[in-house]
């Protein structure tokens, strides 16, 4: 049975989408991480259909707290019996700050920063034990294009903030690369998504709504996620673009 954490999964977007993907296929066990286990929400996945001897586990990950993931991971362990994740996707984050350096407000990038990139890091610090059981254990963290410093000029739109806080999440990622030999980590940019999140931004920028479908960008990350190896993937950063494969860093 394979065993997948999934973040930021309560709401109506990609987290979403992975976990009911998931869970559709046998012999899953899918852990969604949900800032608010009470919300609609959060109690709405547990209506999600799920296939024979898969099973569906709820858990509280808010990615701004010190506590959550690791308290997550005991919970995993102790209540019901997991010893092992075979795939984290660090997926929760925020985004809706926009501004070019002379406007945006440094309160707001610090808060970025500490959800989109020391969050990913509380995540892993807690789940690195269990990916290291498995036999090939993937940290894949959902990135954007507005986050690469190499080609910072293919994507001039003014979110410093939300650019800036994904860089540190790249980073942590890359990282993980080299400093775990035994794990594939790698991060996949999905596109502009049509979520919540991604529609407001389209609107603020002049469009009626984002460009890719959620259910398109579920697909994408699902197919990166089951081919990716050490080798092919790990330390590489994907995009759904279909006029190029790779986005520079």
């Amino acid at each position: 049975m394979a065993a997948y954490l999934i973040t930021g999964a309560s709401r109506e977007g990609l987290g979403r989408a992975l976990v009911e993907a998931l869970l559709s296929r046998p012999e899953n066990t899918v852990i969604a991480g949900v800032r608010d286990l009470r919300s609609a929400k959060s109690l709405s996945l547990t209506d999600l259909p799920c296939a024979d001897s898969s099973r569906l586990i709820v858990v509280k990950i808010d990615s701004a707290s010190d506590t959550d993931a690791a308290d997550a991971a005991r919970t995993l362990s102790t209540r019901y019996g997991v010893d092992k994740i075979d795939v984290v996707v660090a997926n929760a984050g925020s985004g809706n700050v926009y501004g070019d350096l002379s406007a945006v407000n440094p309160g707001e990038v610090k808060d970025l920063i500490d959800v989109n990139g020391v969050g990913p890091l509380r995540l892993f610090q807690a789940v690195r034990g269990f990916l290291e059981k498995s036999e090939a254990g993937k940290f894949v963290l959902i990135g954007t294009p507005i986050a690469s410093i190499g080609a910072m000029e293919k994507a001039p739109w003014p979110m410093f903030a939300y650019g800036a806080s994904k860089v540190v999440a790249h980073y942590l990622t890359r990282k993980i690369h080299w400093e775990s030999q035994t794990l594939t980590a790698f991060v996949v940019d999905p596109g502009f998504m049509q979520t919540d999140m991604g529609n407001a931004g389209a609107r603020y920028f002049g469009y009626h709504e984002a460009f890719v479908p959620v259910e398109n960008s579920c697909q994408f990350v699902l197919r990166q996620i089951e081919e990716a190896t050490r080798e092919t993937l790990g330390g590489r950063f994907v995009t759904i673009d279909e006029s190029r494969k790779e986005v520079e860093w």
